[in-house]
C-alpha cells in the first residue's frame, strides 16, 4: 500500500504534465502563412517517356541469344527527363529539370514546390516537357484564380485527366 505522500507526489507529477501537454497545445500560435498571403503548390509525380524507342533484334541477335533469352523486342528502360515550367503574372517563378528515380532511371520524376503569394487574383501558367523533342513543351495550362488569404492552391498533373489539375 502506498504511503499518502507518495500518491500526492504522484499525483502532482501527473497534473505538471497534464499543464505541460495542455499549454503546448494551444500555445505558442502557429502561423502557417503571413497574414494576406496565399499558397500556390506545385505537386505531381509523373514518368516522361522513354529516351530511345523500342527496336527489333535481329535474327543474328536472336540466335546469339539462350533460348529463353528470345525476345524480339528490346526496350530500353530509362526515361528522359522532365523540364517543368511555373509563371505566376507572366512572371517565371520555377523552372525545373527533373531527372527520373531510379537506378535505371526508369521511374516517375517527382516535384514538390511552394510558392507564398499576395492573396488576389494571378495568372498562373504552367507548362511540362515530357517527351524527347528539344524545344517546346507538351502540356500547358494557364488560368486566372482568385485565392484568399491563407488558401491552399495545389497545382497537379495527371494523364487521365487531360493534363495538368488545378486544385
Amino acid at each position: 500500500m502506498l504511503k499518502p505522500v507518495a500518491l500526492l507526489g504522484q499525483a502532482s507529477a501527473y497534473a505538471a504534465f497534464a499543464l505541460f501537454i495542455g499549454y503546448f497545445s494551444v500555445a505558442p500560435n502557429y502561423q502557417h502563412l503571413e497574414p494576406g498571403l496565399a499558397l500556390i503548390k506545385l505537386s505531381f509525380s509523373h514518368a516522361g517517356a522513354p529516351r530511345t524507342p523500342c527496336r527489333q533484334r535481329t535474327a543474328a541477335e536472336l540466335a546469339a541469344l539462350a533460348p529463353n533469352m528470345r525476345r524480339p523486342t528490346v526496350c530500353p528502360r530509362a526515361r528522359v527527363d522532365l523540364v517543368v515550367e511555373l509563371a505566376i503574372d507572366d512572371k517565371l517563378t520555377y523552372r525545373g529539370d527533373l531527372p527520373p528515380a531510379g537506378l535505371a532511371h526508369d521511374g516517375a520524376s517527382t516535384v514538390y514546390k511552394r510558392f507564398p503569394v499576395p492573396a488576389g487574383r494571378h495568372r498562373v501558367t504552367v507548362r511540362l516537357r515530357d517527351s524527347v523533342r528539344e524545344e517546346g513543351f507538351d502540356h500547358e495550362r494557364s488560368d486566372a484564380i482568385e485565392l484568399s488569404p491563407g488558401q491552399n492552391f495545389v497545382i497537379d498533373f495527371n494523364p487521365a485527366c487531360g493534363g495538368f489539375v488545378f486544385l
